[in-house]
């Protein structure tokens, strides 16, 4: 059984952190990339309406479309994210409702439901099974002692798991529908509801069928695995702990040892949404994303300095890992 050896500092850390200035929320910072993403919600509208004025083959006008909206949308997941987290407004409440326009309207996803699974569970019980359940994914194959038997999964698992980046999306969509129905948060609900006509509705009315279809074809297939493939860096491959071992750590070697960061500069943070800085991500979850990389360079300081084990890998480094682990399912 794994016991607790790093020391209990973090509020060392912390506040080093926060002199810096680096725990400061972004309103206005935070405000403009949500104005970016509604102005660019209203740039896809006018390729939609004016879309026989455009004149290039309607193939390359489909995967544009879609290879903008993707982009829109990741960046809507990241804002998303980062509302719920109180990095741009202190005020909960005020977070969880500016958090639909990008979560129900632009998505069809259930602020609530990720509010609920990211930030309660996962986040204080991180790659604890019996709270977390990202770690279970896959039949519990990355949850040593929680792995099921599944036969069929087993014969087929790189197939299955490497397959399943690719419908990340519509996974997301499901599960929060799922979540809402059942605990019966009719009002979000509704606006989720809305995405259909409002974004989806525009645009197989406007143009062709065959153009309509390959905008989402593209925009599914390029969202999915983007998301997919920054999300499983996180925590995959990480040490994972039972909920009585968890118990004794200490807040950061909890977070420490059951998360992973990625090498990379200002654009592999772009492209990962900050989840790259994930150790950092899950010391101070409030802390805005604009901000990891200098939290990232004093937490790998600290961790230096005081001789704990700081867990990064380039990405490549990360899905060989989860790879590995998946093997010996």
């Amino acid at each position: 059984m794994s016991v607790a050896t790093y020391p209990d500092n973090f509020h060392e850390l912390k506040e080093e952190v926060r002199r810096a200035g680096l725990l400061d929320r972004v309103p206005v910072r935070g405000s403009i990339e949500m104005a970016a993403i509604i102005l660019s919600m209203g740039i896809i509208y006018a390729i939609v309406l004016f879309w026989d004025a455009i004149e290039i083959d309607s193939i390359y006008k489909s995967i544009a479309l879609g290879l903008f909206m993707c982009i829109v949308f990741t960046r809507a997941v990241f804002v998303s994210h980062d509302i719920l987290h109180r990095q741009y407004f202190k005020s909960k409440s005020f977070s969880m409702k500016i958090s639909y326009p990008f979560s129900a309207f632009i998505l069809s996803n259930s602020s609530s439901w990720w509010d609920f699974k990211h930030n309660v569970n996962h986040h204080t019980w991180c790659n604890v099974p019996q709270k977390d359940e990202d770690i279970l994914a896959m039949d519990g194959a990355f949850a040593p002692g929680h792995t099921g038997n599944k036969t069929w999964l087993r014969n087929s698992k790189y197939l299955i798991f490497w397959g399943a980046m690719f419908f990340m999306y519509p996974a997301f969509i499901v599960q929060s529908y799922n979540f809402v129905i059942k605990r019966k948060l009719w009002g979000e609900l509704f606006l989720m509801l809305m995405h259909w006509p409002l974004v989806w509705g525009v645009i197989f009315y406007s143009l062709p069928i065959m153009d309509a279809l390959l905008v989402l074809a593209t925009l599914n297939f390029v969202l999915s695995p983007w998301l997919a493939f920054g999300f499983i860096t996180n925590h995959l491959g990480c040490e994972v702990f039972e909920k009585e071992v968890g118990e004794k750590f200490s807040w950061m070697e909890l977070q420490m040892r059951t998360s992973r960061s990625l090498r990379g500069g200002i654009l592999t943070h772009w492209f990962y949404g900050g989840l790259n800085t994930q150790i950092e991500h899950h010391l101070f979850p409030k802390a805005p994303r604009f901000n990891l990389l200098k939290v990232q360079k004093m937490t790998k300081d600290f961790a230096r300095k005081h001789n704990m084990n700081y867990f990064e890998t380039s990405p490549i480094e990360a899905y060989v890992q989860i790879n590995n682990v998946l093997k010996g399912y």
